[in-house]
């Protein structure tokens, strides 16, 4: 069954992969006996559904979880079953991938207008004259 990231996107389960191993943290002896803990592998290169803008914004917010091969590389090992790790695993790679989704605005280039330059002006005049009159000059 497909990761549906939105209404128009949905990651084939071709493009992931897991890796079951076994965790640190809660769960007592079951830690040293079940391989709880979830790795995740989205294989981008792979990926025909996302364009190259949303991918390149995703190898940029993945961070030190893109690996060598253009992959990235999601654990999960927070909860004490399997299928919750998952569950977060494949949440956390949508949630990924919606951020990606967004385009950033474009900042357009503006300039300070007349009269917030004089306002500027003028509380500069008005700081100096404060300091002008705390000055000692003048006093015998």
């Amino acid at each position: 069954m497909p990761l549906v990231v939105s209404e128009h996107i949905a990651i084939p389960d071709e493009e992931l992969e897991w890796k079951f191993i076994r965790s640190s943290g809660p769960g007592g002896q079951n830690v040293n006996k079940v391989a709880s803990a979830v790795q995740l592998r989205f294989l981008l290169p792979r990926n025909a559904s996302l364009s190259a803008a949303v991918q390149s914004r995703l190898r940029r917010l993945a961070g030190q979880r893109l690996i060598d091969d253009g992959s990235i590389l999601l654990t999960a090992r927070a909860e004490r079953s399997q299928e919750q790790n998952r569950r977060a695993a494949l949440e956390r790679l949508a949630d990924l991938v919606r951020a990606a989704l967004i385009e950033p605005k474009v900042r357009k280039k503006t300039r300070p207008t007349r009269a917030s330059k004089e306002r500027r002006i003028d509380s500069k005049k008005h700081r100096a004259g404060t300091k002008r009159q705390r000055s000692g000059r003048g006093w015998d």
